[in-house]
């Protein structure tokens, strides 16, 4: 939960954590045969650290009142979502990993929040995720509850004018109970978001608008916990983590590749990855025994 310390023993298991999420999503989407790769490798760090050791949740009761909410604004990554909710005991892996993208699935395409267990939003459209959580964090102010609002965003959905419009509002309200979570890996389906569409400098136009900006490496557990820490701390302001991330973590030849973006692995891309994936989880565990 928020505020709490973490030791280097807990920082291992959340990595082994991270290794098994990457896996499964190599897994389901090879079985699937669509939907996105890159952007949910990229971000099982972020995933695992918030949902292994940062929100105030219950599984086996997800519609919890005081439970924190988490939104995903860039749906298309849903895989990272759902594979974490699986490991984290909302649902079986096996559903994730054999009905991802079927035929009458809870595991859909983007997010719905009426069909699977654990997910706060329904997604699909870029640039709305974060009104949405904007909503929930206003409703809890207004109910005098104490739950956090998490929003997970793309920086290619930073084109969008909505997102401006919500960041205007966020800032203007004071919501200090919100935090906005950008993966800022650089790329979006056309190419890599600083030629599609410059977002830099991307730090003082938030703090234009009254946000708390927090940079770190969304790669880095320890990292993601820590600034999860700190925004807890922030009053008077929402808060916005820039968490700098790889596309495609974790398999070398799908890392910082944009092609990767909405692209699923074949049997043999996909084995080769699992095997990847697998020889870091060996590294993982000799490293800290």
């Amino acid at each position: 939960m928020i505020g709490e310390d973490i030791d280097e023993k807990k920082i291992k298991q959340l990595e082994k954590t991270a290794n098994l999420i990457r896996q499964d999503i190599i897994k389901a989407l090879l079985n699937a045969g669509s939907g996105h790769s890159a952007g949910p490798l990229g971000m099982a760090d972020v995933f695992t650290a918030m949902y292994f050791h940062v929100l105030n949740i219950r599984p086996r009761q997800p519609k919890w009142v005081d439970r924190d909410r988490f939104v995903l604004s860039n749906g298309h990554i849903n895989p990272v979502w759902y594979a974490t909710l699986a490991r984290r005991g909302f649902f079986s892996t096996s559903e994730f990993v054999r009905t991802l993208r079927k035929l009458n699935t809870r595991m859909l395409g983007h997010p719905h929040n009426l069909a699977t267990p654990g997910v706060e939003n329904s997604g699909g459209p870029l640039g709305q995720g974060l009104s949405q959580a904007i909503g929930m964090a206003l409703a809890a102010k207004l109910d005098a509850k104490k739950y956090q609002v998490f929003c997970a965003m793309s920086d290619g959905e930073l084109d969008e004018g909505q997102s401006w419009e919500a960041i205007m509002f966020a800032g203007k309200n004071k919501l200090d109970n919100l935090t906005a979570i950008i993966d800022r890996n650089n790329i979006q389906i056309d190419g890599t978001t600083e030629d599609v569409m410059p977002l830099e400098p991307l730090r003082p136009k938030f703090e234009s608008f009254n946000w708390h900006v927090i940079e770190i490496d969304g790669n880095n557990i320890r990292q993601v916990v820590a600034a999860a820490n700190q925004a807890y701390g922030i009053s008077e302001r929402p808060v916005v983590i820039i968490a700098h991330t790889v596309p495609g973590k974790g398999v070398d030849f799908m890392e910082h590749d944009f092609h990767w973006h909405g692209m699923p692995p074949n049997k043999e891309q996909a084995k080769l990855a699992l095997h990847e994936l697998r020889t870091l989880a060996g590294k993982i565990k000799s490293e800290h025994e």
